[in-house]
């Protein structure tokens, strides 16, 4: 189990940033040991029946017919029925994968409404729709000055210019 991989795969999907110590790792790690006994339980199931086909196949190229088992071999469905009650330690591995389940998810929500606040909402941009006439008429007499001071001499400009940094 690669967490880094798991980390960005949750945030790339849900923006969410966990850390490596984060109690939904040991989670991945209980229902990982679940499935991977439940995987073990099956493969036996299919060695099971592959060998068994083997040996009808074979009977079948070596003589032409198959000996029947003296019991009918129940379907696969019936197969965990015929099997028994589910045992008592199977119950408390599902209870206990369970519950393991809901208190990882309770602490990633606790932890989630206590540490993080979505950002506040970004400050309203005031414009003004209308330039006032005072506005208009000022920036009409500071085109008429820019090209007033473009005809001058550089003496006179760079002493222009020199006044108009001064506060």
């Amino acid at each position: 189990m690669d967490q880094q991989k798991l980390r960005t795969l949750v945030f790339e999907k849900t923006g969410v940033k966990i850390d490596v110590d984060d109690p939904v790792f040991a989670l991945v790690a209980l229902n990982e040991a679940v499935l991977a006994e439940a995987v073990e339980r099956h493969v036996a199931l299919l060695d099971d029946a592959t060998g068994e086909l083997a040996a009808q196949v074979q009977a079948l190229q070596n003589g032409g017919h198959i000996e029947r088992p003296a019991a009918p071999r129940a379907a696969p469905a019936a197969a965990s029925a015929a099997r028994g009650p589910m045992l008592a330690g199977d119950k408390r591995m599902i209870a206990l994968a369970g519950g393991a389940a809901l208190l990882g998810a309770l602490l990633v929500l606790l932890g989630q409404a206590a540490f993080f606040r979505p950002p506040p909402a970004p400050a309203p941009i005031v414009q003004a729709r209308e330039l006032t006439a005072e506005q208009t008429q000022a920036l009409a007499n500071a085109d008429k000055m820019a090209r007033a001071v473009e005809k001058l001499d550089a003496k006179s400009r760079k002493l222009i210019q020199t006044e108009m940094q001064k506060p």
